[in-house]
Parts: C-alpha cells; sequence; structure tokens
C-alpha cells in the first residue's frame, strides 16, 4: 500500500510540475505588463544624451522619451530601472525588466534575447567647424584628428584615413572633446552620443558632423518568444517614426535631424 501512495504520489507530482510548465510557456509578457499596469524599462541612469539626471534629478533623456511613449501606448505606468551593462541581460532573461533600450544588435546577444526595431541612431561620425569644408574622407588629408586610443572610433578611422592625416589618440573622450575644443586638432571623431553634446554647447565653434564612418542604431531588447510584446514595441516605434515624435527626441537630445538610414542595421 505505501509502495501504491508512493508512485500515486509520484504521479501527482509530475502532473503539478507538467501544468506548471505549460503555465509557464503560456505566460504572456504583454498580457502580465498589461494586467500589472505598468511596464518595466532597463535603461542605463547615466547615459546623455540618451538618459541622465537632469537638474530635477529626475531622469531624461532620448531613451526616457521613448519609454513613456511605449508605457503610454499600452495604457501603462512607465517604471524606469538602472541596469549596468553587466547586468541588463541577467535582469531581462530574469524578468525583472520587460524590455531594455539602447543595446546593439550581435548575433551573441541574440542567442539569448529577442530585438524589437531599432529606435535610435548610434553611428560613429567626424566632427568639426562648420567653416571647414570635409565632406569625406580624403579631405581628410593633411588635418589632425583627436580620437580615444584603441576604441572603435580608432579603428574606423585609422581604416579611411589617408596617409597623411595625423591622428592624436587620447586616452579619454574628455581629453579627445579638450583637444578639438582648444584647436590642438581639426576634427575629431566621436560616437553621436558623444558628439551631441558638443554640438549643444560650443556656439562659437559651430561644429557639426561632417560625415559617418559607422553604423550600429540602438534596438529595444526583450525575451525571445514574445511575439505579441514584440509586435506592439514595433508598432509604437513605427508610430514614433511616422509621426515624428522621434524627430523630435533626436533634435531635442541629439541635436540633429534624425535620419531614417541611421535605424538601418
Amino acid at each position: 500500500m505505501t509502495t501504491l501512495f508512493r508512485k500515486l504520489g509520484l504521479c501527482v507530482s509530475a502532473a503539478m510540475m507538467l501544468c506548471a510548465g505549460i503555465v509557464a510557456a503560456g505566460a504572456d509578457a504583454l498580457e502580465d505588463i498589461k494586467s500589472a499596469g505598468q511596464i518595466n524599462v532597463g535603461i542605463f541612469s547615466d547615459f546623455p544624451p540618451f538618459s541622465s539626471a537632469s537638474a530635477d534629478l529626475s531622469i531624461k533623456g532620448y531613451d526616457v522619451d521613448v519609454g513613456q511613449f511605449i508605457a503610454d501606448k499600452l495604457g501603462v505606468k512607465l517604471n524606469l530601472v538602472s541596469v549596468t551593462g553587466q547586468n541588463r541581460i541577467p535582469y531581462l532573461n530574469d524578468r525583472r525588466v520587460d524590455i531594455l533600450l539602447s543595446v546593439g544588435y550581435s548575433d551573441e546577444r541574440a542567442k539569448v534575447i529577442d530585438y524589437a526595431a531599432a529606435y535610435a541612431p548610434y553611428y560613429i561620425a567626424v566632427i568639426g567647424p562648420a567653416a571647414m569644408k570635409v565632406e569625406d574622407a580624403k579631405d581628410l588629408a593633411d588635418k589632425t584628428v583627436a580620437v580615444n586610443r584603441g576604441t572603435l572610433e580608432d579603428t574606423s578611422l585609422t581604416e579611411v584615413a589617408p596617409a597623411s592625416t595625423e591622428v592624436r589618440r587620447f586616452d579619454n573622450y574628455s581629453s579627445v572633446i579638450q583637444a578639438f575644443i582648444s584647436g590642438q586638432t581639426d576634427l575629431m571623431v566621436v560616437g553621436n552620443d558623444v558628439g551631441a553634446q558638443v554640438l549643444a554647447r560650443q556656439e562659437e565653434l559651430k561644429p557639426e558632423q561632417k560625415f559617418q564612418l559607422l553604423t550600429s542604431p540602438s534596438h529595444i531588447a526583450l525575451n525571445k518568444d514574445e511575439e505579441g510584446l514584440k509586435a506592439a514595441l514595433n508598432e509604437a516605434v513605427a508610430e514614433m517614426l511616422s509621426s515624428g515624435k522621434l524627430n523630435e527626441s533626436s533634435e531635442a537630445w541629439l541635436k540633429t535631424t534624425l535620419n531614417p538610414d541611421n535605424l538601418k542595421d
């Protein structure tokens, strides 16, 4: 009799585990978000101009605009969750956040997460004074260019720079910016996130983007097999793009008109 009860107990336990597995497999992130009345969005808390603390200590920036639009579109509250480069994928997989912003596409990441539409431009650009004519790589001849040593900016510039270009390498972005602003170099090569800060502040120099060296847009990341949520995110991005909302955020935070081509991988 004891053996029979033990077997029955094992059968019941197995059935319960199977049911739990079915429920988990049938879970729907979009429905969970709507039921909770809140979407948890993972962002970098100090990543200007995409997200950073403002004068009133609230987090503002391009990513915050996008997160708020998505929340409004879904009819829920926006809850911003601070993440780091090291913990953000685990936070997503553990469902501490529903989505992540500012995620570049990579085949390695695509093994563990899914990607919705690209929503933000990220590119490396040559920046120089408005008065200086520089349209493409050949115009870098005989120019001095500041770049952060050993970065993607450095390798991208080195690949295209003419032999007569003097590339001056510095150990951090602050030094790159200072070299350019002070006139130690004619130009600088930085990402558009760093470039936006310079474009916004140097009214006398009037720096502008001359041309791009590399484009790798930022996507919204979500967990795999969440097709309902993915469709809703793609729809929100398409609406932001068609309505001009993304361009408004680009002009406000990135200090440049949004080029839809920069949202293509």
